[in-house]
Formats: C-alpha cells, structure tokens, sequence
C-alpha cells in the first residue's frame, strides 16, 4: 500500500503539462516594443492601421512524418513470402504566425494561428 501512495505523485507528475503558447506570451502583454524586439528579434512584418502598430512573427519547422508500412512480396529459399516494410520518409513544414498588437509603444494584446502553434 505504502509502494501505491508513493506513485501516485509521480504518475500525477508525468501527465502534467507545462503552460500553454497563449500563457507563455501573456506575458509579453504591457512591454514596450524595444523590449519585445530585444526579446524575439526584428519582425517579419509591421502594419499601422487605427491608432495600433501590429508585429508579425513567423516560426517554421520541419517535422518527420510517420508513414503506414506495407506489405511487400519476397522471394526467400522457401518460396515467396509476405512480410512488412516500413515506407518512405517523408517531411513537413508547419508553421506559426504570432502577431504583437502595440498601442501607444506597449504590447495590448497577442494573437497566433497556425498548424505549428503549441
């Protein structure tokens, strides 16, 4: 029983997960744009638009891409045989596009899409 009691923080502990993209760039909210490019570089793109100055940023990745096997046919000493093979490897670029609103040189709010956004 005792052993029990001593696993379940641990097992508790795998399944937690840290803070989530929205989370970990609330915290950018209320900077002033010097410390935003001091923080993620110089942005993709800028556009001025109501008042409000919005800063693009891109972050792209090539990620491997698991592919069914299959069943091929083989010829061995004891006549043709079935067996598996892995497929080809194959890549895929995902990307997240996260964009700084500012108003009056402050961060107001964030916003991202894409597939690659975590």
């Amino acid at each position: 029983m005792r052993r029990k009691t001593l696993l379940l923080p641990l097992l508790l502990a795998a399944c937690a997960q840290g803070p989530g993209l929205r989370e970990r760039l609330s915290t950018y909210i209320g900077q002033t744009e010097g410390e935003l490019v001091a923080a993620f570089g110089v942005p993709v793109r800028t556009h001025e638009a109501d008042g409000r100055r919005f800063l693009q940023y891109e972050q792209r990745r090539t990620v491997a891409l698991t592919s069914a096997g299959f069943d091929r046919p083989y010829f061995s000493p004891w006549g043709p045989r079935f067996g598996y093979w892995p497929g080809p490897p194959s890549y895929a670029l995902v990307g997240c596009d996260i964009t700084f609103a500012l108003r009056a040189n402050r961060v107001e709010d964030v916003s991202f899409r894409g597939e690659g956004c975590r």
